[in-house]
């Protein structure tokens, strides 16, 4: 797909409401080429050390977690309306138990800043390296996020992708 340059901050108001509702695709790639996709709905865009950063919540048990942990590089690929649907099997089926991409014949491209790929579909997109990740510490969050997020296990790893490159489509 072709896309052109655009700041971080393009259409950010947009994005973040796709965030909460349906989500964003979080895509990574292994150093062995293999890539998986997974919807997000907790995440932000800031600055951080001077820098634009996406900053996104993957739990370890997610099978994307290995891909950014082998990688250190992810893209945020921001869905239209018609992917509705396929952001709800990306947030409910595992990588582990089906290709997505394959799957439901959905293609993607090599992002151009970062050893990962985009999502043709997805009409915006963020290409992030890893910048810097903590994993949440439990006994510090408020009590109802803890019972209400995690109920004592699977604790997010939060990671601070600098955004190397912000892309849309020329429609977008």
């Amino acid at each position: 797909m072709e896309r052109k340059a655009v700041g971080y901050d393009y259409k950010l108001n947009e994005t973040l409401a796709l965030l909460a509702d349906p989500g964003l695709l979080l895509a990574s790639t292994k150093r062995s080429g293999e890539s998986n996709v997974m919807t997000i709905g907790w995440g932000t865009v800031g600055i951080v050390w001077s820098k634009p950063v996406f900053i996104v919540l993957v739990r370890p048990s997610r099978y994307t977690y290995e891909f950014i942990e082998d990688s250190g590089v992810f893209t945020v690929n921001v869905p239209t309306e018609d992917l509705r649907g396929w952001v709800t099997i990306c947030g409910t089926w595992s990588g582990r138990d089906i290709d997505k991409f394959s799957a439901y014949e959905m293609s993607t491209s090599p992002a151009k800043t970062v050893e990962t790929v985009t999502i043709d579909a997805c009409p915006l997109v963020y290409e992030c390296e890893v910048v810097h990740y903590h994993d949440l510490v439990p006994a510090h969050l408020a009590p109802e996020i803890e019972v209400g997020s995690y109920g004592g296990s699977d604790y997010h790893r939060v990671y601070y992708g600098e955004i190397r490159g912000c892309f849309a489509s020329r429609d977008y």
